[in-house]
């Protein structure tokens, strides 16, 4: 396998300087060349086919860099160069497409929180930051919404609902399920931006009773939680766009399995090192075990 690792990447780096790395002999690489000529040809297939039902098992949501990541850890040795040029070649393409359009809502005069959060996304541990919103999916003849709570530590949506009217209701959905799912700590903060939603009573009554902290982004600055619009980009993107749902019914299937199937449980998330936030918090929960 380490000769057949030094073979996907020839031409990128030494021969000479890969079997120091790899501490194997650049005279048996080369006689394993000689003696199986046909590996290479063998081997970039295996490769090649690898990839494609990895490309389509994710549903076009991957590029050559996560790509790669999913298959070494399936132990076939390959490079980012390696994969992006059978990509080329295969004619696969990841889904990808401008990021998602903020609309600032209306003009708040109540209820309105200090920005606390600050743009500042990091968290040191899980439940110590939440950031929450709402985004439009199109279906026939008109829209539905969806709002989302998302915990910043592992970026894993811990709430969602959808419905066919934007209200009160629908983000409150989100919390308790937010909240039935996670233990709230004394010093938590929510951050949303300034919505009307946001600003209800209900809502900011049901943060009270669970000692959570509200935070909002300045009126109209969608960069004070710039997060939570990218996890709203990456949907429309590698789900979304490629759908066209007749009704809320088909729109709330594949929101599900987009979250719960996919994006917590297995896309891999640059902020946590490359791992998915469900493996990230149990790395977390290990640690402090």
């Amino acid at each position: 396998m380490r000769y057949a690792y030094i073979e996907t990447l020839r031409g990128e780096y030494s021969i000479v300087k890969m079997c120091r790395w790899l501490e194997v002999s650049r005279s048996g690489y080369y006689k394993w060349r000689e003696r199986e000529p046909s590996f290479q040809s063998n081997y970039r297939e295996i490769v090649r086919e690898a990839m494609i039902i990895s490309f389509y098992q994710f549903k076009k949501r991957y590029g050559a860099p996560r790509l790669v990541d999913e298959l070494n850890d399936a132990g076939i040795a390959c490079s980012l160069n390696h994969v992006a040029k059978l990509m080329s070649e295969e004619g696969l393409k990841a889904r990808n497409g401008k990021n998602f359009k903020y609309s600032p809502s209306g003009v708040a005069t109540n209820n309105i929180a200090e920005n606390l959060l600050n743009r500042n996304f990091k968290a040191e541990k899980p439940n110590q930051k939440w950031v929450s919103d709402i985004t439009y999916i199109p279906v026939r003849g008109g829209h539905v919404y969806l709002a989302v709570v998302m915990d910043l530590y592992s970026r894993k949506i811990i709430g969602w609902s959808i419905d066919k009217t934007m209200t009160a209701q629908l983000i409150l959905d989100a919390f308790n399920m937010a909240v039935a799912s996670r233990e709230c700590e004394a010093g938590l903060i929510l951050h949303s931006d300034q919505g009307v939603q946001y600003r209800a009573a209900d809502y900011v009554l049901a943060l009270h009773d669970e000692k959570i902290t509200p935070s909002m982004s300045r009126k109209g600055n969608c960069w004070d939680n710039a997060v939570i619009e990218s996890f709203f980009s990456r949907l429309k993107v590698e789900e979304v766009f490629a759908q066209s749902y007749q009704n809320l019914e088909e729109a709330y299937s594949s929101v599900f399995e987009y979250i719960e199937m996919f994006y917590n449980r297995a896309r891999r998330h640059s902020a946590n090192g490359n791992l998915s936030p469900v493996e990230f918090e149990k790395q977390y929960n290990e640690m402090c075990a």
